[in-house]
């Protein structure tokens, strides 16, 4: 008899948001499933890890179910060495981060807490997948994106992925879909600005904003796919290097 897949889940939301409790369940139809997520929303932390901090990590039980569970204080990123280095008996079959409350396109992958862990899962040789949804309410609906989940899930189980690459999955704000459309990454970006306050005791502090802004006008991004309510999957992967200006470089004068 072949044995389940192990899969291991992860966020950057906080073990109880609703958006990893989803994806917990859905994966449980899939395999044996072991949770190793932060205590508390880490959105936004990137690829950060704990070095000039204790690290602690302890099996919890959130709610029914057969999965193994662990709450930890680091970050996403942490939680996936954690998982690999001491928590698990061998190497997953799958990673699987998310579904994160809100929007990891374009250039939001950068920032992302939720794609960090699905990259550091890749850096272990695990293949992995990120889930978004475009709502960043906590009592968003997760229910449409279940089936599309084990589906892409099923997918890479069965398929594998190339070294070096994990998947970017974004969902529209919607109960229905166009589709699936595979994608690039939008050149997007933030046009940030600082809200500079002063607090009771004179103290100036600031409060990030911004708008996010697309100078992309292809029809074959994850930017396009989205706002025409399509779910966008695209392939990311993390050697940032930019092979093309190699042979360039080499003709300065060094």
């Amino acid at each position: 008899m072949n044995k389940k897949p192990l899969i291991l889940v992860v966020n950057d939301d906080g073990i109880t948001a609703p958006g990893i409790r989803t994806l917990i369940a859905v994966m449980n139809q899939i395999g044996d499933v072991v949770v190793v997520a932060p205590d508390s929303p880490q959105s936004g932390m990137g690829h950060a890890v704990t070095i000039n901090e204790t690290l602690y990590c302890n099996k919890v039980k959130i709610d029914d179910g057969p999965q193994q569970e662990y709450k930890s204080t680091g970050t996403p990123a942490d939680c996936v060495k954690l998982a690999v280095s001491e928590i698990l008996d061998r190497k997953p079959d799958l990673c699987v981060s998310g579904i994160n409350h809100g929007s990891n396109s374009s250039i939001n992958v950068i920032y992302s807490g939720t794609m960090s862990a699905a990259v550091e899962a890749g850096v272990e040789g695990i293949p992995a997948i990120g889930f978004s949804l475009l709502d960043y309410s906590w009592n968003a609906n997760f229910e449409p994106l279940k089936k599309y989940i084990k589906k892409i899930a099923l997918n890479v189980l069965e398929n594998s992925l190339p070294d070096g690459v994990v998947l970017n999955v974004n969902f529209p704000n919607n109960a229905t879909f166009e589709g699936v459309k595979v994608c690039r990454q939008a050149r997007a970006n933030w046009v940030e600005e600082f809200d500079r306050r002063t607090n009771p005791q004179g103290r100036v502090y600031y409060w990030l904003t911004g708008k996010f802004v697309n100078m992309d006008k292809g029809e074959d991004t994850d930017e396009w796919a989205l706002a025409n309510n399509y779910i966008s999957i695209v392939p990311v992967q993390f050697d940032l290097t930019a092979h093309y200006f190699i042979p360039k470089l080499n003709n300065w004068d060094l």
